[in-house]
């Protein structure tokens, strides 16, 4: 925890000027792997994820392919515009359907980050072993807490930390395509289709990345 915030510092010391004319880009539609571990490097969730850029949807499907005692077991399907998601049990047909209190998740900026500076991943002297990202840091007033996101220069996703008042966790992301390749996963399920909508509990937060802490 101490060795990742202080990375986090160091970033935010060493990154580049801030600059008037930098404003957070967004990502394109993608398809991808994600993985979600704690500060202490345990897995919390690793799985496919499909994101619509411009619908504001997001499916993200954790341990089917990587089960660990410690990774948890995650079927989302997030539709921000709409501000509702879908937690899906697929084995056995059922489904809860929830209101998002909070919209924000790794594969898009916010339009209020700061702009920090664009470091280089790994050698930028040597021939395809860097490259140039943009970091983009801010605070999570519905989570009391703050993050740092590293993105490409072509706004891929790359790297994510989140730092809450109990807990932190670093989400990364990994072999993306820029594309949707099964549409259907953005579509709600046939099991939830009937599912009214949950009340939510007083001093709850619903998010994507409320489901990690």
């Amino acid at each position: 925890m101490y060795a990742a915030i202080t990375l986090f510092v160091f970033m935010c010391l060493t990154a580049s000027t801030y600059a008037d004319h930098h404003h957070p880009c967004h990502a394109p539609n993608m398809t991808g792997f994600m993985t979600v571990r704690s500060m202490k490097g345990d897995v919390k969730a690793f799985g496919a994820f499909t994101y619509d850029s411009m619908g504001k949807k997001l499916r993200f499907r954790s341990n089917e392919s990587y089960p660990t005692n410690t990774s948890l077991g995650l079927d989302l399907l997030m539709f921000f515009d709409e501000g509702v998601f879908y937690e899906i049990d697929n084995k056995n047909q059922s489904c809860e359907k929830k209101t998002l209190q909070c919209t924000q998740h790794p594969l898009d900026i916010p339009d209020d980050a700061t702009f920090m500076g664009t470091p280089n991943v790994g050698s930028p002297s040597i021939e395809g072993e860097g490259i140039k990202t943009s970091v983009w840091t801010g605070s999570m007033p519905d989570m009391k807490g703050h993050y740092s996101m590293s993105v490409t220069m072509g706004c891929l996703p790359v790297l994510s930390m989140y730092f809450h008042e109990s807990s932190a966790f670093i989400v990364s992301i990994t072999e993306v395509d820029t594309e949707i390749k099964d549409p259907d996963l953005l579509l709600v399920p046939s099991c939830c289709l009937a599912h009214p909508l949950e009340e939510t509990p007083e001093g709850t937060v619903n998010s994507f990345l409320n489901e990690f802490m």
